[in-house]
C-alpha cells in the first residue's frame, strides 16, 4: 500500500463525541455537550446551521512570491463564509474553490460573479451552490482569488508557480502557519477550523486544486477537480504539434486579469509570450512548472476526479495521465467519466452529484464513516443518463489488442487481428486544409489526402477502455510532416450531442434549489436536460503528432526523405462500446487542422507500410473479445 493509502486507511478518525450529535441520541447526552455540533442523520451531516446569519469575512495574506516583480510580495485575497456557531466553539472544515475567474469570466452555467452589493467589502452574492449547501451542514466555504485576479495583487502567470501556490497560502493560514489580515489590517486567526480542507473547482479552478495538492501542503485533505488541465503542455500542444498558438498563455493571462490592471500586467504577459515556444511546439522548461502529473508522489490528499470523456477543451488525456499517476501511487481516488464535453456534474447529473459530493466531503473532512470508499471506484456514462459502475479504470480485464491495417484494391482497407502476409504500401498526400468531415465521411471512397480502414460489421459488442495507441511504419518525401489518426464508429445510434451547443446539455427555464438562501443569494439554479441526436457515425477518439518529435518531445529530429521510421502516438483516452452491426473505422491523415492544431505546410506525401502499421486498442476481454466481435 502506498503512502497515502496507509494514511487514509489507518489515520482517518471519527469525529470526537463533543463535535457530533446523532439524531435520536438520548436528550441527556445531547445536553451534556457544551459546544455546538454538527448533526448526522442517515449517514450525512444535516442543515442545522443558519445561512443568512453566517459569518462572512474577506481576508488578505502576504504570499511567498512576487509575480509582477515590483519588489513586494503579492497579496492573496479570499472570502470566507462559516456558520455563526463557529463563534461559539464549533470546529468546521473548509470547502475551497480557488479561481482566477470571479470578476471576469465568472463561474458556473449561469456565469455567476462575486458581488459586493452594498460596498461594505464583504460578498453578498457567492457564485455556485457550495456556500448555500455546505455552510448549513457545518462547513466553512472559501472562495479564493488567484494571484493577479479580482481582489488579489500581482499578475496571473497561467499555471506557473505563482498561480499554483496561491491557494497554499490560505491553507497555511488555516493551519496556523501564516498570518491573514482583514481590510483594517488586524490579524485574524482561523481558530474555528478543524484542520481539514477540501478543494473543488472546474477547469482552471480544477487545475489549481491539483496544483495545490501536488505541493503536499499539510491540511489539504481532498481535492475534487472537474475537467481541469493536469499537464499544461498538453493543453496547448499535442505530441509536438501546436494546438493553441498565438501566445495562448499570454492571452489567457490577459482574459483573467481585471480590465483596469491589464496594462500594468503586460510585461508579465510579454514574458510568457517570449518563452512559450510557439515557434516549435517542443517541450521545454517553461512547461515543467506547469506539470502536475510528475509531482503526484508529493500528494497526501485524496482525489475525486470528474471529466467529460468528450471534452474538447480540456481533453481527456489530462484525466488519464493524472489518473494513471494516482493509481501508481495508490492515492485514494474516485472518478466519474461523462459523455458530455466541458460540463460540470452539477449540470449533467445534479441529483446524484450533490449527495455524492456531500458524502465524499463528509467522509474526508468530517470523518463520517459512510462507506463511500467501499463503493465501486468509477462511474461511466454509457449513453445519455445511463451510468455503469466499475471497480477501476481502465475497466478491469482490458488488454491491449493489436489491430492491423490491411490493404484493399478498391475503397477502404480492412482491419484484422493478424498482419498482412505480404509487405504492402499505401500513400496519402498531406492537405493542410482538409476538414474533419472530409476525413471521416464516405470511408469506402478512395481519397488522396486520407487512408481509411474498416472492420466488417461487428457480431458482438466490443468495449474499449483506456488509451488507444497508433503504431505506424511510414516514410515521407519531406523533412517534416504532421500525422493524425481518428477512430470512428460507423453505425447509426442516438448519442449525447457533445459537439452541439451546450456540449451535451440543454439549459431549461425551470429551477431547483440546493441549499439555503439569504436576501441576496439563493441556492436555486436552472435545470438542464441531455441534448441527444441520432447520427450515422461517432468520432470516438483522435490524436496527432509532429513526425520530428517521434523520439522526443524535447528534441526534434528531421526526417530523411524516403527513409522509413516508426511513429507511435496515443489517441485520446476513451471508454466506449461499439455495438453489433457497426463497423470500426481507422482514418490516417497528415495535418489535422480541426484538432485545433496548426497544419504543417510541407504537403508531404506519406507512404504507409501496412505489414507492421496497426492500432493498439484497450479491449475489455482482449483478443478473445475482439475475435468474438468478428474482428
Amino acid at each position: 500500500m502506498g503512502r497515502i493509502g496507509r494514511l487514509w486507511s489507518v489515520g482517518l478518525a471519527l469525529l470526537p463525541v463533543a463535535a457530533v450529535a446523532v439524531l435520536g441520541a438520548a436528550p441527556s447526552a445531547l445536553a451534556a455537550q457544551d459546544a455546538p455540533s454538527v448533526v448526522i442523520r442517515d449517514g450525512v451531516t444535516q442543515p442545522v446551521f443558519g445561512y443568512a446569519d453566517a459569518i462572512r469575512e474577506r481576508l488578505f495574506i502576504d504570499s511567498t512570491f512576487d509575480s509582477d516583480n515590483d519588489g513586494l510580495r503579492d497579496v492573496i485575497a479570499f472570502d470566507v463564509m462559516r456558520p455563526r456557531a463557529t463563534a461559539d466553539g464549533l470546529k468546521v472544515p473548509v470547502v475551497m474553490d480557488a479561481s482566477p475567474y470571479y470578476s471576469t469570466v465568472c463561474r458556473g452555467n449561469e456565469a455567476e460573479c462575486k458581488a459586493d452589493l452594498d460596498g461594505d467589502g464583504l460578498l453578498d452574492r457567492w457564485p455556485l451552490f457550495y456556500d448555500n449547501y455546505f455552510v448549513p451542514r457545518g462547513y466553512a466555504v472559501i472562495l479564493l482569488d488567484m494571484v493577479g485576479t479580482s481582489n488579489s495583487t500581482g499578475c496571473p502567470t497561467t499555471n506557473a508557480n505563482e498561480d499554483n501556490l496561491s491557494a497554499k497560502q490560505a491553507i497555511n493560514w488555516l493551519n496556523g502557519r501564516a498570518v491573514a489580515r482583514n481590510a483594517a489590517g488586524r490579524a485574524v486567526k482561523a481558530d474555528w477550523h478543524n484542520g481539514k480542507t477540501g478543494m473543488i473547482g472546474k477547469s482552471y479552478d480544477g487545475s489549481l486544486a491539483m496544483a495545490t495538492a501536488v505541493t503536499g501542503v499539510p491540511g489539504l485533505t481532498t481535492v475534487v477537480p472537474i475537467g481541469g488541465p493536469t499537464e499544461y503542455y498538453d493543453y496547448v500542444r499535442s505530441n509536438g504539434v501546436v494546438t493553441r498558438g498565438n501566445d495562448y498563455t499570454s492571452y489567457l493571462a490577459n482574459v483573467v486579469t481585471n480590465p483596469d490592471r491589464r496594462a500594468y500586467c503586460k510585461p508579465v504577459r510579454d514574458d510568457l509570450a517570449a518563452n512559450d515556444g510557439d515557434e516549435h511546439g517542443d517541450y521545454t522548461a517553461f512547461w515543467n512548472e506547469r506539470s502536475y502529473v510528475k509531482k503526484v508522489p508529493n500528494m497526501t490528499a485524496s482525489v475525486f476526479l470528474v471529466h467529460g470523456i468528450n471534452d474538447d477543451n480540456v481533453r481527456p488525456d489530462h484525466m488519464s495521465k493524472f489518473w494513471y499517476a494516482l493509481a501508481e501511487q495508490n492515492v485514494p481516488r474516485k472518478m466519474w467519466l461523462a459523455q458530455e464535453g466541458h460540463v460540470d456534474p452539477f449540470d449533467f447529473r445534479r441529483t446524484a452529484w450533490v449527495p455524492t459530493l456531500h458524502r465524499w466531503f463528509d467522509f474526508w473532512l468530517q470523518g463520517i464513516q459512510n462507506g463511500i470508499m467501499d463503493e465501486p471506484r468509477v462511474d461511466v456514462e454509457r449513453a445519455a443518463d445511463v451510468w455503469q459502475t466499475y471497480a477501476d479504470w481502465p475497466v478491469p480485464g482490458k488488454a491491449d489488442t493489436e489491430v492491423f491495417l490491411q490493404p484493399n484494391a478498391n475503397g477502404a482497407g480492412g482491419l484484422g487481428l493478424v498482419p498482412v502476409a505480404k509487405p504492402t504500401t499505401q500513400s496519402l498526400q498531406d492537405s493542410p486544409t482538409q476538414s474533419q468531415n472530409t476525413m471521416i465521411l464516405n470511408p469506402d471512397t478512395v481519397q488522396p489526402n486520407r487512408l481509411a480502414y474498416l472492420s466488417a460489421p461487428l457480431t458482438a459488442p466490443l468495449h474499449i477502455s483506456g488509451t488507444p495507441v497508433v503504431k505506424l511504419r511510414a516514410s515521407a518525401d519531406q523533412t517534416d510532416t504532421n500525422l493524425g489518426a481518428i477512430l470512428v464508429d460507423y453505425g447509426a445510434a442516438e448519442r449525447v450531442a457533445h459537439r452541439a451547443s451546450g456540449e451535451g446539455i440543454i439549459t431549461l427555464a425551470t429551477e431547483d434549489c440546493w441549499g439555503e438562501s439569504s436576501p441576496t443569494d439563493n441556492g436555486c439554479y436552472k435545470q438542464t436536460q441531455k441534448r441527444v441526436a441520432t447520427a450515422d457515425y461517432e468520432l470516438v477518439t483522435k490524436g496527432v503528432m509532429d513526425a520530428q518529435n517521434r523520439q522526443s518531445l524535447r528534441t526534434p529530429a528531421p526526417l530523411a526523405p524516403g527513409q522509413s521510421y516508426n511513429f507511435d502516438f496515443p489517441l485520446l483516452p476513451e471508454d466506449y462500446v461499439f455495438q453489433p452491426g457497426h463497423r470500426i473505422g481507422v482514418i490516417i491523415v497528415a495535418s489535422y487542422p480541426q484538432y485545433s492544431s496548426q497544419a504543417d505546410q510541407t504537403r508531404a506525401t506519406i507512404a504507409l507500410a501496412l505489414k507492421t502499421s496497426r492500432i493498439v486498442l484497450p479491449v475489455v476481454g482482449g483478443t478473445s473479445a475482439a475475435h468474438a466481435a468478428g474482428l
